[in-house]
């Protein structure tokens, strides 16, 4: 009987302390020391959030800058790569149908940065390089009846120089397109 009684106070005592005290030690902490990253990166329109600075979003809509690829359709339930190896005939038609995509949507014939033809890892990553943005900004900059040199000039704010993981300078394209927004309310208000 003293073991069970022992075994039970035990369970006890574990369950508050693992299952209670670090949970709240570890949320707390992070909502002090960490609160926005704590609350999902929110991005916030008109004090309503919109998107996470973490995750990318289906964008098709030809005024935004478009994110990766992803093999889950932007799915976070479904993220991850698709599995196809470089030998793959299916991975490399997915990659011929994209190329030629890109290359009808901002009627160019010049080669499409390979992150745009790609998928990443997650399927979620809101970054892409610097070239993937210059490769759209036309498309983006025709599309809102703003110069070029316009979008750019917001663009270049929004690059992200320390090079993340790879050491090439990267884009978070929900950043961006929320401040290109901003930027067309600013000048409608006027």
């Amino acid at each position: 009987m003293k073991m069970f009684r022992t075994a039970l106070q035990m369970l006890i005592l574990m369950t508050l302390l693992t299952g209670v005290a670090y949970p709240l030690l570890v949320t707390g902490g992070a909502q002090i020391m960490f609160h926005k990253q704590a609350n999902g990166s929110m991005l916030y329109r008109d004090g309503r959030a919109v998107a996470s600075a973490l995750l990318a979003q289906n964008l098709t809509d030809p005024r935004y800058f478009w994110p990766r690829p992803s093999a889950g359709n932007f799915d976070a339930l479904s993220s991850g790569g698709s599995n196809y190896g470089p030998s793959s005939p299916d991975l490399m038609q997915q990659w011929k149908t994209r190329i030629r995509y890109w290359q009808q949507t901002t009627e160019r014939t010049k080669p499409v940065p390979v992150d745009l033809i790609q998928a990443s890892a997650s399927g979620l990553d809101p970054q892409i390089s610097l070239a993937a943005a210059y490769y759209q900004l036309d498309r983006v900059a025709q599309s809102r009846g703003l110069k070029d040199t316009q979008v750019k000039k917001i663009l270049d704010q929004y690059v992200d120089h320390s090079g993340w993981f790879t050491g090439v300078p990267m884009v978070n394209v929900m950043i961006l397109n929320l401040a290109l927004d901003l930027q067309d309310e600013s000048h409608a208000a006027r």
